[in-house]
């Protein structure tokens, strides 16, 4: 990982943070992991035996989310309630998906959509004010699954990996605790509120984008994990494992425009954009992530992810760029226009007419 992106350090050897957590898994006690985690539920489901559901999973029909809702209902033994903060703009994998999760496993499944005039007004002031679009979406996710952990008193919401560990980020942490899930790196302690107006965005529109106080988690003892904290994180492992247990299916066409994977990512068509952006902020774009992620589980050496990277990094992702557009109801002059405040002049170089990183990745 560069560390242009926020959160990577370089150590004297030229590692990032990301890499070296690598090693750390690679000395961690899994099975011991493992047992904690099924202690944890053990103590759970001893006090929840007057409740319908031991635990939360967000899911959206990705494979990540399928595989932990399994891991939690077949190996944890755990009374699953999957709650899905329904995407504006599903693929037909994603929908696909999310169906056959729900039958294939069994699990009650509760979706919230969330007003449309209210989201995309949202989505688009945060891509022109921040550059970051899926910021509505997350905020919403977190706070939303939140929402409905607090409302039915259940006390244990489990997310997936965390980013911060995986990825190289802010936040270090030594448990898998996600008790702090509104400041990480995809959030960063913001909020909505900067946005809300007179017409479009009331508080009273804003229920599922604020997560209940910590007083109010704590007072009925509701808390949250990372999976990935107790079982080795490997998106292409939960992807096979969807597969065996779900029926989960990659995209029909293959990997989307500068990506190498065709299973990651896949259920909405808002998220590719945003990607990409990182891309112009960062020089760190969506065919890295996959690379880096194969070399971390031993699947591609540096040399071949290098390959990959100087063929793909440039493409940009075409496939639902109408339909961005259209949801956020911008042209491409005006689109083109804000993305542009967001290039990093620092590692970008015009030539020739082109945008090219400056420091090319070798």
């Amino acid at each position: 990982m560069p560390d242009t992106k926020p959160g990577v350090i370089l150590d004297e050897n030229g590692l990032c943070n990301a890499c070296r957590n690598v090693t750390r898994k690679k000395a961690t006690d899994w099975e011991k992991r493992k047992n904690d985690l099924l202690e944890l539920c053990e103590t759970i489901k001893k006090k929840t035996k007057d409740n319908q559901y031991d635990c939360i999973v967000a899911v959206s029909g990705g494979k990540d989310s399928t595989f932990q809702a399994w891991y939690m209902k077949e190996i944890c033994k755990m009374r699953v309630l999957a709650v899905c903060i329904v995407p504006h703009l599903r693929t037909r994998e994603g929908i696909e998906n999310l169906n056959n999760m729900i039958t294939e496993l069994g699990v009650d499944t509760l979706t919230i959509t969330l007003k449309p005039s209210t989201y995309r007004y949202l989505r688009k002031k945060s891509f022109e004010d921040l550059g970051e679009p899926n910021f509505i979406e997350h905020t919403s996710l977190f706070a939303g699954v939140s929402r409905i952990a607090h409302n039915y008193k259940i006390p244990l919401t489990v997310w997936g990996e965390d980013i911060s560990f995986e990825f190289g980020g802010r936040l270090e942490k030594k448990d898998g605790s996600a008790e702090d899930i509104m400041s990480s790196d995809v959030i960063k302690d913001r909020t909505i509120t900067r946005w809300y107006n007179d017409d479009t965005v009331k508080k009273e529109y804003t229920y599922w984008y604020h997560r209940p106080p910590s007083a109010e988690m704590d007072k009925f003892k509701l808390t949250s994990i990372y999976l990935g904290y107790y079982v080795w994180w490997d998106g292409y492992k939960n992807y096979l494992k969807a597969k065996e247990v779900a029926k989960f299916q990659p995209r029909a066409k293959g990997p989307l425009s500068a990506n190498i994977l065709d299973y990651d990512n896949i259920d909405e068509k808002l998220c590719e954009i945003n990607i990409w952006l990182k891309f112009l902020k960062f020089g760190l774009g969506r065919v890295i992530d996959g690379c880096c992620y194969h070399i971390w589980n031993g699947r591609m050496t540096r040399e071949e992810a290098v390959k990959k990277v100087k063929a793909l990094q440039y493409e940009f992702p075409i496939e639902h760029f109408q339909d961005f557009l259209d949801f956020h109801q911008l042209t491409q002059e005006e689109f083109w226009a804000v993305a542009e405040k967001f290039r990093n002049l620092d590692i970008w170089t015009k030539t020739d007419g082109r945008w090219r990183l400056t420091y090319p990745i070798e």
